[in-house]
């Protein structure tokens, strides 16, 4: 009989952490973030991370372990996701996948046979030499359309799909599948609108507490303006705007405003592709429905 495990996913904004914080708390669980922007240290405001407190009530998994610009693979943050998982699973404890990295979670649910080679550097030093443009021809070039996960904005995620698609596997890494858990996917959904709404509110939050700080006081510690670019999302953008390429704040927030709704809704195109997935109406009691799910599934 497999371990048991309950991924909760969902796109930027959707509230997914805040379901998945009080989840673990009813079933005595604990969470693994499947966030790969939350993997790095520091930058907490930039990639939303849970605050201190939260930490406190649950103990959380896979937060700040590498540092921007570190070689880190999709099979390394597999091999962390399995070691942290069955650590709880051991200690009488209910693992809880939370994210919205769709690669990652799939990674972990539905246990990619991945091969954990590191990178060929002398191509990486070539494919690091091109811009994103470059790379994004090569992609189709050599892999067809591009999968709705990949965030075409990151140039280091493009340098990595490129080494991937260069050696001939495929982008998603599903070539074959060694399931480790008895998974229940439940995924959190708002109606459109008001997901652009809580993007725009969860990010005016967030920039009041400090972000363009952390960016800024980053840049003075000596991380390079071409690592917070090549980042992507708030990172990008707020390099760019602290090295004044937006006529002001106006136009910095409209344009991260804009690029953070079309990365949820390619991460939302990407998680409707798995059939698996029970989604909730986050506007109508989600912890609720959400624990319905769950008590069924655990019943079986």
């Amino acid at each position: 009989m497999k371990p048991t495990l309950i991924a909760i996913v969902g796109t930027n904004a959707s509230g997914k952490s805040s379901v998945g914080l009080e989840l673990a708390q009813r079933y005595g669980g604990e969470i693994v973030s499947a966030d790969s922007r939350q993997i790095l240290r520091g930058y907490d405001l930039c990639s939303g991370k849970v605050t201190a407190e939260e930490r406190q009530a649950v103990p959380h998994h896979l937060l700040d372990i590498t540092d921007a610009g570190d070689y880190f693979s999709l099979a390394d943050y597999q091999s962390h996701a399995y070691a942290a998982i069955d650590d709880i699973t051991n200690r009488g404890r209910m693992p809880f996948l939370v994210g919205g990295t769709g690669l990652y979670v799939n990674a972990v649910a539905d246990g990619y046979d991945l091969v954990g080679a590191g990178p060929d550097e002398a191509l990486r030093e070539r494919l690091e030499a091109m811009d994103a443009a470059e790379l994004v021809r090569l992609l189709q070039e050599k892999a067809g359309e591009l999968p709705a996960f990949l965030d075409v904005s990151n140039k280091r995620r493009l340098v990595r799909a490129c080494e991937v698609a260069l050696s001939g596997r495929s982008l998603a890494e599903t070539r074959a599948c060694s399931p480790r858990y008895d998974v229940l996917k439940i995924g959190v959904t708002w109606e459109r609108s008001v997901l652009r709404q809580r993007i725009d509110e969860r990010l005016r939050r967030r920039l009041e507490q400090g972000m363009i700080d952390e960016v800024e006081r980053g840049l003075a510690e000596g991380v390079s303006y071409e690592s917070f670019y090549n980042l992507g999302l708030e990172y990008r953008f707020i390099a760019q705007y602290l090295n004044g390429e937006f006529a002001g704040y106006e136009e910095f927030y409209e344009k991260l405003h804009t690029a953070i709704c079309r990365f949820a809704k390619r991460q939302m195109t990407w998680f409707r592709r798995d059939a698996s997935i029970r989604w909730i109406d986050m506007s109508d009691d989600p912890v609720a429905r959400a624990s319905e799910l769950i008590d069924g599934f655990l019943a079986k």
